[in-house]
């Protein structure tokens, strides 16, 4: 599957794409290889009794000006469940209007919930632009909360290796630190 790249906006057919990709395979790899980057923000003073985590799991992770999404569970109205896909349109530069918008796919592997630690992780699909996985989640550390984005990832292609510390990297920081704000702004 080649990348998917759209001058317009794709909302309309969301529901095309998610038909679609429910079909495309995780792409293989093996975590132990690839890189590991953890980031976080701490949220003191909170506990989990005192905040509503369902946005966590309706995927608002990420701002609307840099990413829109499409869920499994929201198309068939129902709860997060290991298996199901989401339809991610990245918007690159991050803007809904002038931008060009990139389609992908990603497919949960993992949902937690306990006392300390809720969340959720999932592996990409084939034609997303990294190999890996990445973990959304909210931990009661000391006496606070602290949200982590961990990701073990690599670029999934050579051209995209060689783009990747000039144009990837910063661009996937600056999207990791507006995730990191958005979700605060959610709690606070």
């Amino acid at each position: 599957m080649d990348l998917q790249v759209y001058f317009f906006n794709q909302e309309r057919h969301f529901s095309q794409h998610l038909r679609v990709l429910k079909e495309f395979p995780v792409m293989s790899y093996d975590k132990a290889k690839l890189k590991r980057a953890e980031t976080a923000i701490d949220l003191p003073g909170l506990s989990m009794e005192q905040i509503n985590p369902d946005f966590l799991f309706r995927y608002e992770v990420f701002p609307d000006n840099i990413m829109s999404h499409l869920t499994q569970w929201g198309a068939e109205q129902r709860t997060m469940e290991v298996g199901d896909t989401i339809v991610q349109q990245v918007y690159l530069p991050p803007s809904r209007v002038v931008s060009q918008k990139l389609i992908f796919g990603v497919r949960v592997n993992r949902v937690f919930k306990d006392s300390r630690r809720v969340g959720f992780s999932y592996e990409t699909l084939v034609g997303h632009v990294e190999r890996g996985e990445s973990e959304f989640s909210l931990e009661t550390v000391g006496e606070g909360l602290r949200f982590v984005i961990r990701t073990f990832s690599e670029p999934s292609s050579w051209f995209l290796k060689l783009l990747g510390p000039v144009f990837a990297l910063p661009y996937q920081r600056f999207c990791t630190a507006q995730a990191l704000k958005h979700v605060k702004n959610q709690i606070l």
